[in-house]
This record gives structure tokens, sequence and C-alpha cells, in this order.
């Protein structure tokens, strides 16, 4: 990965893909840049996971797109209502999606298409509900 950065633009898109992603599902979606680095990716992905209250939804069914510009690391989990249903590749699909587009330095697209792809799977599984309710933020969370 080159430097990476999000002009408030680029941020409103990733924001929308967000929104887009879940108005057919009771799933939740949140993208987190974490600007230090880790000695183990997936442990603090799990922390980060936690700390966003991503473990407290109702089906647990929260994805976490983690990106970490200084390891140059790019880390994607579910919780484990999302991770029960899906396949075993899943997660690796997105992820080589995400990485091939931001190994050309387009990270935005990268994001939005992984997070379409969440997004369907969470349709699918977790169809939208009348009694559904926005868990969590859409907000870009950073640290």
């Amino acid at each position: 990965m080159k430097e990476f950065s999000l002009s408030k633009k680029e941020e409103k898109k990733i924001i929308k893909a967000i929104k887009e992603a879940e108005r057919n599902t009771s799933g939740e979606i949140r993208v987190h840049i974490d600007a230090e680095p880790s000695e183990n990716h997936l442990e603090t992905t799990a922390a980060v996971f936690h700390s966003l209250k991503m473990d407290q939804t109702k089906d647990r069914n929260g994805v976490l797109f983690h990106v970490s510009p200084t390891d140059h690391n790019f880390t994607i989990i579910g919780d484990q209502g999302i991770d029960a249903v899906t396949s075993d590749d899943f997660w690796d699909e997105i992820k080589k999606t995400v990485i091939k587009k931001f190994k050309k330095g387009k990270y935005v697209k990268g994001l939005t298409l992984g997070i379409k792809m969440a997004g369907e799977a969470l349709q699918q599984h977790f169809p939208y509900q009348d009694d559904d309710k926005n868990e969590l933020p859409d907000e870009i969370s950073w640290s």
C-alpha cells in the first residue's frame, strides 16, 4: 500500500457504501483506520471489533474492515452470526478484492467493493426486517 489518507469526499463515498450495503439487511458494517503498527493484526482487529461494540448487535452479524496503513495490512472479520452462514473462503474473497485495488492505490474503490460484497452476503442471510434499526454508526473510526 502506498501512503493512505482519505479526503472528506472519499470518506463520504465509503460511508455512502456502508449505508447502501446496510439498507436491505440487519447487518452492520464498520471501517476502522488504525495508524498504530501491530504485531498481530487479527488480534488487533478483534480488539477493535470489541471496542466498537460490534459483538453486541442483536443478530451478531457485524463486519469490520480494519485498515492498517502503517503496516500495509488489511483485515476483515465478521461476528459469529455472519461467520456461521458464509463459506470458509468468503472473507478471503473480499480480502483479495480489496487488496487488489489497494495495490493500485485505489483505496476507496477497494473498500467500497468489499463493503458491497459483505452487504450482499448480509442481505442474503440477514434480510431487513420491519423492526430493524441501525445499531452502530456508519462513520469511519480512526485510531
